[in-house]
């Protein structure tokens, strides 16, 4: 079959075998797949390594052949995968087996696919199939930001800068769909103009005075993901005693904080990745209950996926991109 893989630290397409079933496992013909930053970055963790890693976190698609021991799904079945593998329970951190599908457990990024039943959910039949490709990471990794880690609560207010990223996006409808104030920003005003359809009740352009701007707003939780550019500035306009969550850093990693205005403002730092299977399965009832879709800003047939590679690099996309397979 057709891969899109990083070896000798570089992407490329190759054929590959298709690997063993297992007795619980299920084979799935991908119908689409979706591109998030780890696949940016996977390269470089794999510079010197002359083994094929298959890429993509993200798939749906058609049950094609199961095990001889699965029980939750027959073929024909439409599925998508949970990317957070061996985490079955809602706990304070993944546990130590932990795994993310894409690199080195081979990916979406593929004709065909074979995981764990453990490791698939139902399609939820509103959901297109480039929606469904897109939307576990993103999904799960803002679930748990935003209820779990966050305790977001009707009525308070939150902060999120960088509209654009597509965990960002799904975070902002599911804070309104619980009926939370949400304040975001953008370096473009013109992306901002297009995530109103998100319904954010506030925007900011990142080169802004957020303190400014945000001196009257009582911020109950920020959640960051930009990182060391952002990070201190975001932290200046939480309340004291607020909660600042972090999955993630697209600037750098490291930065300094003032540990004293810290500890006076009796701030809570939380960080989150990912999430288990429960809350995958809860954060699939929340949006079909919300009729919550991922926002898609542009798909790619497989062949093409370089040119979604480049373009996810620009950093110009409002939500997600997805790859779609003939």
């Amino acid at each position: 079959m057709k891969a899109y893989v990083v070896k000798n630290g570089s992407y490329q397409f190759i054929s590959v075998n298709n690997p063993r079933l297992g007795n619980k496992q299920i084979k799935i013909k991908l119908t689409s797949a979706g591109l998030n930053h780890r696949d940016l970055m996977i390269k470089e963790r794999f510079a010197n390594n002359t083994d094929a890693y298959i890429l993509g976190s993200d798939g749906a698609g058609i049950v094609d052949q199961i095990g001889t021991e699965v029980t939750r799904f027959q073929v024909g079945d439409e599925v998508m995968i949970n990317p957070s593998l061996n985490w079955y329970e809602k706990s304070a951190a993944p546990p130590a087996e932990f795994e993310i599908v894409g690199a080195p457990f081979s990916g979406t990024f593929a004709e065909y696919i074979i995981i764990s039943e453990d490791f698939a959910e139902p399609k939820p039949n509103y959901l297109t199939w480039e929606e469904a490709g897109v939307l576990c990471l993103s999904g799960i990794t803002g679930f748990r930001a935003l209820f779990t880690q966050g305790e977001i609560k009707p009525g308070q207010t939150l902060f999120i800068p960088g509209v654009g990223s597509g965990v960002n996006s799904f975070i902002i409808q599911l804070a309104k769909a619980i009926g939370s104030r949400v304040i975001t920003t953008s370096r473009d005003k013109n992306k901002l103009k297009e995530a109103e359809v998100l319904g954010f009740d506030r925007a900011l352009l990142t080169d802004d005075d957020w303190e400014k701007l945000l001196e009257k707003e009582e911020i109950d939780l920020v959640i960051e993901s930009i990182g060391g550019a952002t990070f201190n500035r975001s932290l200046n306009v939480l309340k004291k005693g607020g909660r600042i969550v972090t999955f993630g850093s697209s600037t750098e990693d490291k930065m300094t904080l003032n540990l004293r205005e810290f500890f006076y403002g009796q701030y809570q730092l939380i960080g989150s990745t990912m999430g288990s299977r429960d809350e995958l399965r809860e954060m699939l009832n929340f949006i079909e209950k919300h009729q919550i879709r991922p926002l898609l800003d542009k798909s790619f047939p497989f062949k093409e996926i370089d040119q979604a590679f480049a373009y996810l690099d620009k950093q110009k996309q409002l939500g997600k991109i997805a790859i779609t397979f003939e």
